[in-house]
């Protein structure tokens, strides 16, 4: 048990590094209304799951601590649902509701979709 709490801690950490750098990064480089970083950090997030599942699948990446590192750890800290949900609150609260209607269904979406890719790259 405290083998994985130290897996999933690693990767949580550099998940979380590298999620507050894009974040720095897109809202210098790309300043919006619609909330980018959150948006492609879960997309990318959404892909790589799926990747590391389809390498699972594969028997490419069949060890439990690499699940505990990449998917729990990595991914858990690099995506950022409940900044997608406080952002969704505050578009509701600005009134900018074309662009959560476009925010939740484009995530929603293109993340399903970015699973299924990582995935079939790993296919036959």
């Amino acid at each position: 048990m405290l083998k994985a709490l130290l897996f999933v801690g690693i990767g949580g950490g550099v998940g979380s590094i590298l999620r507050y750098l894009a974040s720095v990064y897109i809202n210098k480089h790309f300043p919006h209304k619609f909330p980018f970083v959150t948006f492609a950090v879960n997309i990318l997030g959404c892909l790589l799951i799926g990747i590391f599942l389809g390498m699972i699948d594969q028997k490419e990446l069949n060890n439990q601590n690499l699940k505990f590192l990449m998917i729990t750890g990595f991914c858990g800290g690099f995506t950022t649902f409940s900044a997608f949900a406080t952002e969704n609150y505050r578009l509701i609260q600005t009134g900018n509701l074309n662009i959560l209607l476009l925010y939740i269904i484009s995530s929603i979406l293109l993340g399903v979709l970015a699973v299924w890719a990582g995935i079939m790259v790993f296919k036959k």
